[in-house]
């Protein structure tokens, strides 16, 4: 039947990922091993918190400790002490009001009608961040876990801030997590995709084979090349995140945080993405139309050279911001400047060879214009930066 088919097709992907993913952990540094090490310090955390609140205590609500330790590793260190403490916060303030509520009214339930709100009102304070639905969690721990006392309601808080150490020293103490080589290699991805797409348009355009398939496959890597730009803009800021008060960067001085070189690569790279996609899109509308709005030979053949120009550019460009030792080499930095000395040159002559040979036309004009004015955009964003 159609369904199974589609199910195993989906279950063979499924575990052909699994299975590259493992590899990938195994074979050396990368993200699946370093989600591979997160979950184990998880489980960890979980492991010891149980161990001494459930097993060795025995306290009757033991299963808070190992629960909010697990979910306390988190992604960086700041976020596992930022986030435990607001955590705590909420916890203590929806067990204290629980407990103040039910023992005054001598009733749970009217409790629970009249705290629950109230809880879940406190859990949207801006201080409290993601965590402050652990307000209300903390209220029907209180409320739903037998008589209520206050002794067993301190003890909930006080296996809450077990818990809560317990996580953050395993995410502390034992390989915390720095995502500086993350920020390096989606930089790397997004310089990358631009040059092989920019190349990819040039060629196209320079043997005179592209079609309307063709340039709908060019716009939506020009699509996801803003994506990857985006990825890389969130990867820096995971890497400034993860080295504060972060214990192995300050054993280790050679990690450095993603300095203004990583920013202004962003922003370079954003711009060159939203003008690919604008280029991309006229040729797509252009091939897709009729072919009298198609550019002249000679005039494809010297805005690929443009972009091939523009493609050499990009990945210089990369190599001296975020390359092997961040600020670029010599060798590198002038090859650079000869690179965008080329791009002028080859837009000038572009440029020069349009008025002869634009027919009048409206949609040829709109198109020359448009391809001209991404030009000069592409060009002058990278040549200051």
């Amino acid at each position: 039947m159609e369904w199974m088919d589609r199910t195993n097709r989906a279950a063979r992907r499924w575990a052909g990922t699994a299975v590259t993913a493992v590899r990938r952990a195994w074979e050396g540094p990368g993200r699946e091993r370093d989600l591979a090490v997160q979950a184990g310090k998880g489980a960890l955390a979980a492991w010891v918190a149980w161990a001494v609140v459930g097993w060795w205590l025995e306290a009757p609500m033991a299963f808070v400790a190992p629960w909010v330790a697990v979910v306390l590793v988190e992604s960086t260190v700041y976020r596992s002490v930022a986030h435990g403490l607001q955590q705590l916060a909420a916890i203590g303030v929806g067990t204290a009001l629980a407990t103040a509520v039910a023992l005054l009214l001598n009733s749970t339930m009217a409790a629970m009608a009249l705290v629950l709100p109230v809880a879940l009102l406190l859990g949207q304070w801006q201080r409290l961040g993601s965590q402050g639905v652990y307000a209300a969690t903390g209220a029907l721990f209180v409320l739903t876990g037998g008589e209520v006392t206050v002794a067993g309601s301190a003890a909930r808080v006080l296996e809450a801030v077990f818990g809560a150490v317990v996580g953050v020293a395993v995410n502390v103490l034992i390989r915390p997590p720095v995502y500086l080589r993350d920020a390096r290699a989606a930089l790397e991805d997004a310089a990358r995709e631009a040059y092989e797409l920019l190349g990819a348009v040039a060629d196209g355009l320079a043997t005179g084979t592209w079609d309307a398939h063709a340039a709908g496959d060019w716009h939506v890597r020009a699509l996801r090349l803003g994506r990857l730009v985006d990825q890389a803009r969130s990867a820096i800021g995971w890497s400034r995140e993860s080295v504060r008060v972060n214990p192995l960067v300050r054993r280790k001085r050679a990690f450095s945080l993603p300095g203004e070189a990583y920013t202004d690569a962003v922003d370079v790279l954003d711009y060159v993405a939203v003008h690919t996609a604008g280029v991309t899109r006229t040729v797509w509308e252009t091939a897709d139309g009729e072919e009298a709005g198609r550019p002249a030979p000679e005039l494809t053949r010297s805005y690929a050279d443009f972009l091939r120009h523009m493609a050499r550019a990009v990945r210089l460009y990369g190599q001296t911001r975020f390359g092997p030792g961040d600020d670029g080499d010599d060798a590198v930095a002038e090859q650079l400047r000869e690179a965008v000395e080329e791009l002028h040159r080859t837009l000038d002559e572009f440029r020069r060879r349009l008025p002869g040979a634009v027919p009048e036309d409206p949609a040829a004009l709109a198109t020359y214009g448009t391809l001209l004015a991404q030009a000069h955009r592409l060009a002058d964003q990278l040549v200051q930066d």
